[in-house]
C-alpha cells in the first residue's frame, strides 16, 4: 500500500499572498495608487543615473544661457528639458530624482537609527520597570515638551560647531542623528506600552520559570509581539523624517549645498517664485507632497490592515 503523501507547509510568499494582508490591499484602491506613486518616486531615485535625462551636478555639462527656462509645454521652453531649468541651468526633472534619492537616504537612516533607540529603551523600560522605567520615561517628556524642529536645528548646529570643516558624509551623519534623536520617543512610548502588557502574559513567566535569562526573554519572546504598531509607526515616521530634512534643508541647515536634496530645491526656487520662475519651486514642492502623501497613506493602510477590530 503506498503512503499517503503529506501536504507540505505553504512558504512565506503564499502565505502572504493569501493573507488577510494582502486581500486588504488589493482591495484598497488607495493603498494601490500610493504604492504606485511611491514605487515610481524610489525607482527614480535609486537610478537615477540610469533614468535621469541629464546630471544636474556635473558642471560640464550645465549652460549659463538654458538658465530660468520654462517647462517644454509653455513658450520659450525647450524639449530638452520637460520641467524647465533652474538660475544655473540644471534640467529641473533631472534635478528632482537626485534630490528625492537624498530625502529618501535620509529619511530612512534617520527613522531607521531612531527605529533601533526607541525600540530598545522602549523594551528596556517596559520589562525592567521600576527606576528606569521612571527616568526613561521622564526624558521623553522633556524631549516631547520642546518642537522637533527646534531640537534638530540645535543638534544640528551644535555638530556643525564642533566639526566646521567636516566631510560631505559626516554633515550627513550630523543631519540623520539630529532628525532621529527627535523622533525615537514614539517608539519608546509605544514599545513601552505593549511590553507592559506582553511582560504579564503566561509564555513570559513560563520562560521566567525555566531559568531564560531576561535580556533572551526580551529579544525572542517579547520583542515579536510588539513590533505590529511599531512597524505602522515606521512607515508613518519616513514621511515626517523627510519633511523634517526638506525643513533643515529649506532653512539652510540640512544637506551640503553640493549634493542638495528636494528641500534645498524649493529653497533655491522660492527666491525666484515672484519673479515669474514658478517652475524651480513648484516642481520640487510636488515631487515632495507626493512622496510624503503616498508614505502616509500607505501607513493608515497598514494600521487599519494590521488592526484584528477593522477587519
Amino acid at each position: 500500500m503506498a503512503p499517503i503523501p503529506t501536504p507540505h507547509a505553504p512558504g512565506r510568499l503564499a502565505r502572504l499572498v493569501d493573507g488577510d494582508t494582502w486581500y486588504s490591499f488589493r482591495h484598497s484602491p488607495t493603498a494601490i495608487v500610493a504604492a504606485a506613486i511611491a514605487a515610481v518616486c524610489i525607482f527614480c531615485a535609486l537610478f537615477a543615473e540610469f533614468v535621469a535625462p541629464h546630471d544636474p551636478f556635473d558642471l560640464m555639462t550645465l549652460d549659463l544661457m538654458d538658465s530660468r527656462l520654462p517647462p517644454a509645454w509653455i513658450e520659450g521652453g525647450s524639449s530638452k528639458y520637460l520641467l524647465g531649468t533652474d538660475d544655473q541651468g540644471r534640467d529641473i526633472l533631472s534635478a528632482l530624482m537626485y534630490g528625492a534619492r537624498i530625502s529618501l537616504l535620509v529619511g530612512l537612516a534617520s527613522v531607521a537609527l531612531s527605529l533601533v533607540i526607541g525600540v530598545g529603551l522602549g523594551l528596556l523600560a517596559g520589562f525592567v520597570g521600576g527606576r528606569l522605567d521612571a527616568f526613561i520615561m521622564r526624558v521623553c517628556d522633556v524631549m516631547l515638551s520642546f518642537p522637533s524642529i527646534l531640537v534638530a536645528l540645535l543638534i544640528d548646529g551644535v555638530g556643525r560647531a564642533l566639526f566646521p570643516q567636516a566631510h560631505e558624509t559626516l554633515a550627513f551623519g550630523v543631519l540623520i542623528l539630529a532628525i532621529a534623536l527627535t523622533g525615537w520617543v514614539q517608539y519608546a512610548r509605544t514599545v513601552r506600552g505593549s511590553t507592559l502588557v506582553e511582560r504579564n502574559k503566561e509564555y513570559v513567566q513560563a520562560a521566567r520559570v525555566i531559568g531564560v535569562p531576561p535580556l533572551r526573554i526580551m529579544r525572542r519572546h517579547v520583542l515579536p509581539n510588539v513590533m505590529g504598531p511599531v512597524l505602522v509607526l515606521a512607515t508613518i515616521q519616513v514621511a515626517a523624517a523627510i519633511l523634517t530634512e526638506a525643513t533643515l534643508s529649506f532653512l539652510g541647515v540640512g544637506v551640503p549645498p553640493t549634493s542638495p536634496s528636494l528641500g534645498t530645491l524649493i529653497r533655491v526656487g522660492n527666491d525666484f517664485l515672484f519673479s515669474g520662475e514658478w517652475w524651480i519651486t513648484i516642481f520640487p514642492g510636488a515631487m515632495l507632497v507626493a512622496i510624503a502623501l503616498s508614505v502616509n497613506l500607505l501607513g493608515d493602510w497598514l494600521r487599519d490592515a494590521l488592526n484584528p477590530r477593522l477587519r
